[in-house]
């Protein structure tokens, strides 16, 4: 076979047909993998709102919408009842303030606004710091069974109740702050 002499209109046409395999390729694995990762992130969304709540015995009714002063994005409102009353909600929400971008929890709350407990749902904070937030959150600076109401959610380091992630302050205020958003939500679910 004859080699094919370097010209511009050639480079051109291999370097075309290279993206193009590229892009076909890439488009066959998103096709092949988008159900199984929304599969898994619809399964692990339900497991968080059911472990979030304050009795996994209740039942969540339909998902409700809550917008708040200065997000563009709504937060999600899960309400549970057990024996047709209101005990609580799972809440999805988020801060884009963390040190590694968006940060999305489901945070539990209890009818007068106690944490029941929460789930990170979502992440990018920096690896053996920011990522502490699951585990830290339920140790040092547990905030189950705290109220919003009754206790400044933010660090100890910017006047708050809450003790911060050692060397992670930027993912604490995030957290605390999504979790607060939370507790804002639900009151305001509650009083519309």
């Amino acid at each position: 076979m004859a080699k094919l002499e370097s010209s511009i209109k050639n480079m051109v046409l291999c370097l075309s047909l290279v993206t193009l395999l590229a892009s076909a390729l890439l488009c066959g694995t998103y096709a092949l993998t988008k159900e199984p990762i929304d599969a898994t992130m619809k399964n692990d969304k339900d497991t968080a709102i059911k472990n979030v709540l304050p009795d996994k015995k209740a039942e969540i009714g339909e998902p409700q919408q809550i917008k708040l002063d200065g997000y563009d994005e709504p937060f999600v409102i899960y309400p549970a009842t057990l024996n047709g009353e209101l005990i609580g909600a799972a809440v999805e929400t988020y801060d884009k303030n963390g040190y590694g971008g968006k940060l999305k929890i489901m945070v539990g709350l209890a009818k007068d606004g106690t944490i029941s407990d929460y789930s990170i749902l979502e992440t990018a904070e920096t690896p053996g710091l920011g990522m502490k937030a699951e585990e830290w959150f339920r140790a040092k600076g547990d905030i189950r069974g705290k109220s919003p109401a009754t206790t400044k959610f933010s660090p100890t380091k910017d006047g708050g109740d809450i003790d911060a992630i050692t060397a992670s302050t930027i993912t604490s205020r995030a957290f605390l702050t999504a979790v607060q958003k939370a507790f804002d939500a639900f009151m305001k679910y509650q009083n519309k």
